[in-house]
């Protein structure tokens, strides 16, 4: 049993998994040290000033790294990274449970893929990869706890990524029969509790224990509950028997920003049912499990709120489903941006005071008559339009009407966001934040930074976004320099008065 102050080794601590899991065992009262092959990946995390890092590989010289350690965390795969990845995998493997062993380390927990057949060989090569690893981890001094699990559900989950992008971009799909494959997802929250759990319970020692949520669904059903919760029309799911693996992977790789050499081998254990046989793990480390469609609704809760600098706390349920900044650059779903700075020669009280009058009588600054048309036909499909206009012309309040936005969020001297209520195929914002320069020390310039943010809704939304960018090369630039030159025109007239 591994006691709250105790050290954990957490490696692969830059992927998915591993980068959530640090700040749950933080949260525990554990200390954390993580390997990584590039520590600098780390330096955006969170948590980074509370950790110790080593820089290594699982496949090198782990002295270091394993030195007092008390338990070990393998979260690590080598899927699709050469032709030879699983012989790598097993013996990157072989080397941590040696190295652990040498050490003196109490436990290995080692996260690998729920599966099983009549025979290991009718597995998938990756989850007989997966299963392996956990036999090659197991042969050896240190007990070992295995936790097997299907489908992860969460922003940033590879397999999630794939299912998110395929139902978000196809209303139509032509699929192999692996589409009625049974499989019980689990909340990357509740993956999270396992892992922090097991350590306390001296019963999941030398255990293959499987986890997994509280719902068994055919693929196509996932989908389905995918397409209700991200407000898409209903998908349509023609399985074609005939369809190979092979060639499924190739349009997964069309459709997706995944690398194809990793969606191949999730496609081919698609072929293969993951469905929780045996529930011991309920009993030896009890506690609710998130649903399916709870597990979706906090995946998509963070595109919602549509805010891309959202960081990590390990406290709130919602963050583990949430991107973080060492994810893969393919996950969090589709989100585009078209961001604009400027330096602008006034404090930055004055610039908070000229965009928080935009809109309104004094307008949009550029493109006038784009914005009204745009207005025109929002109204023409029962949207708001631009004929709300704003209650007050010098001051904003959270929950105001500006024009066909709403404000968000208001801080003084730092940040407006306007959220859109206008009719669209997705979620859009509009943010100015107003940011100190640090060679200014007078405080008469500050820098102006623009960001406008879309979430699209399925494939409409994407044609929606390139069809009107063009318009958003005259009409976002526009808008920042008429932003910034009113409120230069204002610290003018302000000395012009005073020398009067």
């Amino acid at each position: 049993m591994s006691s709250r102050g105790s050290l954990v080794l957490v490696t692969g601590a830059t992927g998915y998994i591993g980068g959530r899991l640090v700040g749950e065992l933080l949260e525990a009262g554990h200390r954390v040290r993580c390997l990584a092959r590039t520590p600098a990946k780390l330096e955006a995390a969170a948590w980074r000033d509370e950790v110790e890092v080593v820089a290594g590989d699982i496949e090198g010289d782990l002295t270091r790294a394993v030195d007092g350690v008390d338990a070990v965390y393998y979260l690590v795969h080598s899927i699709g990274e050469g032709d030879d990845w699983t012989e790598r995998e097993a013996a990157a493997a072989a080397n941590v449970r040696d190295a652990a062993a040498a050490a003196g380390v109490g436990r290995i927990v080692y996260l690998g893929g729920l599966g099983a057949g009549d025979d290991e060989f009718d597995l998938s090569p990756h989850l007989r990869s997966r299963h392996r690893v956990g036999e090659v981890l197991a042969d050896g001094p240190v007990p070992v706890t295995e936790l097997r699990a299907a489908v992860i559900i969460g922003s940033g989950s590879a397999s999630f990524e794939m299912l998110r992008y395929l139902v978000e971009v196809l209303p139509v799909m032509v699929t192999p029969k692996w589409v009625d494959t049974r499989c019980q997802p689990i909340a990357v929250r509740d993956v999270l509790r396992y892992l922090v759990d097991v350590l306390a319970v001296d019963a999941t020692e030398g255990r293959v224990l499987e986890i997994g949520g509280p719902d068994v669904l055919t693929y196509r059903e996932m989908m389905a509950v995918y397409a209700e919760e991200a407000q898409l029309r209903p998908r349509v799911v023609i399985p074609v028997p005939v369809l190979t693996p092979r060639l499924s992977s190739l349009w997964v790789g069309l459709v997706t920003p995944l690398p194809r050499a990793l969606a191949r081998p999730l496609v081919d254990s698609l072929v293969n049912e993951v469905v929780v046989r045996d529930e011991s793990i309920l009993d030896l480390c009890p506690g609710p499990r998130i649903g399916y469609r709870e597990s979706v609704q906090l995946a998509l809760r963070r595109v919602e709120a549509h805010d891309v600098t959202t960081s990590w706390s390990g406290a709130d349920i919602r963050s583990a489903a949430e991107p973080l900044p060492t994810d893969p650059e393919w996950s969090g779903g589709a989100v585009h941006l078209d961001v604009r700075e400027r330096v602008v020669h006034a404090p930055p009280t004055v610039v908070h005071s000229s965009v928080c009058g935009v809109g309104g009588r004094r307008g949009w600054y550029a493109g006038e008559w784009l914005w009204e048309v745009r207005g025109l036909l929002d109204k023409i499909v029962g949207g708001p339009g631009m004929r709300r206009g704003r209650r007050d012309p010098d001051r904003l309040r959270v929950g105001d009407a500006v024009d066909f936005w709403r404000v968000e969020t208001v801080e003084p001297e730092a940040l407006l966001r306007l959220r859109a209520e206008m009719r669209l195929p997705g979620v859009a914002s509009i943010e100015w934040r107003i940011e100190p320069l640090p060679d200014d020390a007078d405080g008469e310039r500050c820098r102006l930074v623009q960001t406008a943010t879309f979430v699209p809704r399925g494939l409409w939304g994407r044609a929606y976004w390139y069809g009107v960018a063009p318009f958003h090369g005259f009409v976002f630039p526009g808008l920042i320099r008429g932003l910034a030159t009113a409120a230069e025109r204002t610290v003018e007239q302000g000395r012009v008065a005073a020398v009067g």
